[in-house]
């Protein structure tokens, strides 16, 4: 009896390396997802933070995709929870740190020359932006950290108003672990589905932006409405000015006039002056008159 010969294979493992389960799972097949998953499994955690570190330096950088996509390396083992959220709270803080600096090496005197030679802006504007950040700069940098693309901007005007350095970095580090955690423990329960994560992100980026847009644009509108409505009343403050003029030479004309019956008027009373005078005269010469012929008649009945 002949046995039959049947085909020996080896055993399929029953796991395979992180990076390929990784790269099978997600399938990213380029673009930022393919440059972070590269970066995941060449560096792991530090990879995540080196990313993320770049996406705060370079806003279009979506930390929607690059957080979630940690997440998701996480929950196929490549790298721990923990290490993820380590790192990748490092690398935000890294990040905003750079353009902290970046601000306060600008300066608030450089920013003042910048803002004096931009339109369409005035310098109480940026007066009242640092008073206002004055008061309301410690919730603006850490709730900005979880605000897409503010997130990332929030770090220059901290610089430039010099936030004290211990409190920037513990708002920065508190907001960034929050806005992290959301976003990659997102990614570690969806699995495969963490794109979900991004698309529902980027609503809220694009929101974000539109809303920033149109409150730029209305902003714009106003100023320009507001200087066009400057010049409207100037020019008629200016056309009013020289009809002033022009009735003050009127009364000036008119008071020459006046100033003429009042010399006619004048003469007029000095000649009513006269004809009183003369009728004053007449009178007199006339009693003596009368007085003499009565001493005459007298005379005569005397006689």
């Amino acid at each position: 009896m002949r046995l039959s010969s049947t085909a020996v294979t080896a055993p399929e493992p029953l796991s395979r390396p992180p990076g390929e389960i990784l790269a099978q799972a997600a399938e990213p097949a380029g673009g930022v997802a393919g440059w972070a998953t590269d970066l995941v499994e060449t560096l792991g955690g530090p990879g995540a933070g080196l990313a993320i570190a770049l996406e705060n330096l370079f806003p279009p950088l979506p930390s929607e995709v690059i957080l979630p996509l940690t997440g998701f390396a996480a929950g196929q083992g490549s790298i721990t929870l923990v290490s993820a959220l380590f790192w990748t709270t490092l690398g935000s803080v890294v990040g905003a740190v750079a353009l902290y600096w970046i601000g306060a090496l600008f300066g608030r005197e450089r920013m003042y020359a910048l803002w004096e030679r931009l339109p369409l802006v005035k310098v109480s504007d940026l007066e009242r932006t640092e008073e206002w950040f004055g008061r309301h700069g410690t919730k603006a940098v850490f709730l900005g950290r979880m605000v897409p693309i503010f997130r990332s901007l929030i770090s220059v005007p901290a610089g430039l108003e010099r936030m004290p350095t211990h409190v920037f970095l513990l708002l920065t580090a508190l907001g960034s672990l929050i806005w992290n955690s959301v976003l990659i423990t997102a990614g570690y329960l969806l699995g495969d589905q963490w794109d979900l994560v991004e698309r529902y992100v980027g609503i809220l980026s694009k929101v974000v932006l539109v809303v920033a847009v149109v409150a730029v644009v209305a902003w714009i509108a106003v100023r320009v409405r507001g200087r066009r409505s400057g010049a409207d009343s100037g020019s008629g403050t200016g056309a009013g000015s020289g009809s002033g003029a022009d009735s003050g030479s009127g009364a000036n004309s008119g008071s020459g006039a006046n100033s003429g019956s009042g010399a006619n008027s004048g003469s007029g009373a000095d000649s009513g002056s006269g004809a009183d005078s003369g009728s004053e005269a007449g009178s007199g010469r006339g009693g003596q008159r009368d007085r003499a012929r009565g001493r005459q008649a007298q005379h005569r009945r005397t006689q």
